[in-house]
């Protein structure tokens, strides 16, 4: 009696390969936009080509505004995600821990995390001006709350026999927080960190687009008041190719520090 085994292989898709799959919507769509545009189908006025917005970028690149307007926006988007993100990180931490912080502050936080960014632009100008600080305040709180409750969430979520096992190898309250509360929250805690980036970028057009001299906000606004579509489109670029780098950055972290975590690869 003989038995047969059976190996199946399955091979995963080679970096290149998955690159090009993901190139294969936009540069589709960015050859049907020329296309149009080229036989006039869509107007160049509201949309213009390809061709035509890469000009622009060109244009601002050689003439040193984009790189200039670029820093003052990426200073300003770390500065509000500084802050932000690490009080985010501490309440969540101190809410997530202690019950009676709990019932204390996350009521309040909650309240506020309801208020949209808009209504507060007024407040914020009135109280900090038109400079960086209400600037930096109004990204500050758009990526406060991401990080706050995903450490909130994380923490909640932690297995609560780690705590038990922790109390009879006697680790005092720092050694539990440092071994086994942030280490067991950090998915939960690199999510938010994501979510906070993306809306530190979201926080950055709201406040560039009011009472802004400069950053790549301003240069929109400006370019739309005087009906140059193409500059608007590279601001539009722009924020989505920043957004898109910080993003990927914070996915090599994660990559990197949770290589203990199974998950599922697809």
């Amino acid at each position: 009696m003989s038995s047969i085994t059976v190996t199946t292989s399955k091979q995963s898709p080679g970096r290149w390969s998955l690159l090009g799959l993901g190139l294969i919507i936009p540069v589709s769509v960015l050859g049907v936009w020329q296309l149009l545009g080229f036989y006039g189908v869509i107007s160049e006025l509201l949309f213009p080509t390809p061709t035509t917005i890469g000009k622009a970028m060109i244009q601002l690149t050689l003439s040193g505004d984009l790189w200039g307007h670029f820093k003052v926006s990426i200073m300003r988007a770390f500065a509000g995600f500084l802050l932000g993100g690490s009080l985010g990180f501490i309440f969540g931490l101190l809410v997530g821990l202690f019950k009676t912080s709990e019932r204390f502050l996350d009521p309040s936080i909650q309240m506020i995390r309801m208020i949209p960014s808009l209504a507060v632009v007024p407040l914020f100008i009135l109280w900090f001006g038109i400079g960086e600080e209400s600037k930096v305040l109004l990204i500050a709180k758009s990526v406060f709350f991401p990080l706050y409750i995903n450490t909130f969430m994380g923490i909640r979520g932690g297995d609560n026999k780690l705590f038990e096992v922790a109390k009879v190898l006697g680790f005092n309250k720092w050694k539990q927080i440092v071994r086994l509360v942030i280490p067991g929250a950090l998915p939960n805690i690199l999510l938010g960190i994501r979510l906070s980036i993306g809306l530190s970028w979201l926080g950055l057009v709201v406040a560039e687009l009011i009472a802004s001299t400069s950053g790549i906000g301003y240069m929109m606004s400006d370019a739309r008041q005087f009906a140059d579509t193409p500059v608007v489109f590279v601001g539009i670029i722009i924020f989505a190719c920043a957004g898109l780098a910080t993003d990927g950055l914070v996915r090599l972290l994660e990559a990197r520090m949770l290589r203990w975590k199974d998950t599922y690869g697809g």
